[in-house]
């Protein structure tokens, strides 16, 4: 569940980085997919830290 919400939290970070910068449709799709990869991999590590610690 963690893994999913970091997915989504990245892509609409990135999204909206991209549009700041004024980048146009294919910049927003690069930002967006970047950072929802950052996103799961953050996402995906907190979960093995809370599975660990328990």
């Amino acid at each position: 569940m963690i893994v999913i919400l970091g997915i989504i939290l990245g892509v609409v970070l990135g999204v909206r980085q991209a549009a700041r910068m004024g980048g146009q449709g294919l910049d927003k799709l690069q930002y967006g997919t970047v950072y929802g990869i950052i996103g799961a991999i953050v996402g995906l590590a907190l979960t093995v830290a809370i599975e660990w610690s328990f």
